[in-house]
């Protein structure tokens, strides 16, 4: 492997150490899914996305194409294709950047400050522009239909860990099968 791929390799490791959930797509690193929290003091906030994320071969000189997979109501996203259109990971993308930079700045930036001038939803910008709570209510009421809710997440995950035998319970059961001697 290339050091393009140890790059790439060591961005996604990074993303798993600060507790982003990261689903492999297919074999490797080059696609995988990232489930993305809503940023606080946002109308997202609450709710979890899932990421496509795809890396270039050429990657961190190229930047990564990301998408939501559940839609969201964005004036920058195209909610039938999830497409994002975030100037840094189209023209401005430097091997500078990682993909931490991705979910810690730049989609919360995205989600936090939406540009309605140059929207990929015209409607959710002409609705931004006009009406700026009635937007906040229909984002509020996309996402509690599309988006998971943290606390769902979170209860998935506890049942999950739940499900796993603990190490007590694994004692128990070695101490049970020695008990029984052989006749």
């Amino acid at each position: 492997m290339g050091n393009l791929g140890k790059r790439r390799d060591m961005d996604v490791m990074k993303l798993m150490m600060r507790d982003y959930k990261v689903e492999t797509a297919k074999d490797g690193l080059n696609e995988f899914y990232v489930e993305f929290k809503g940023p606080r003091d946002s109308p997202y906030n609450g709710r979890v996305w899932k990421i496509h994320v795809e890396i270039p071969d050429a990657y961190p000189y190229k930047s990564p194409s990301i998408g939501f997979l559940n839609r969201i109501y964005h004036p920058n996203v195209d909610e039938m294709s999830g497409s994002v259109c975030l100037d840094v990971l189209n023209q401005s993308w430097s091997p500078m950047f990682d993909l931490s930079n991705i979910f810690e700045v730049f989609l919360p930036q995205l989600l936090l400050y939406p540009n309605p001038t140059d929207p990929l939803n015209e409607e959710a910008a002409a609705l931004m522009m006009r009406d700026r709570n009635l937007y906040d209510q229909r984002v509020k009421e996309h996402s509690a239909k599309y988006a998971k809710s943290e606390l769902e997440g979170r209860k998935q995950e506890d049942e999950s860990s739940s499900d796993e035998i603990s190490d007590d319970e694994y004692s128990s059961c070695e101490e049970e099968m020695t008990d029984h001697t052989d006749p």
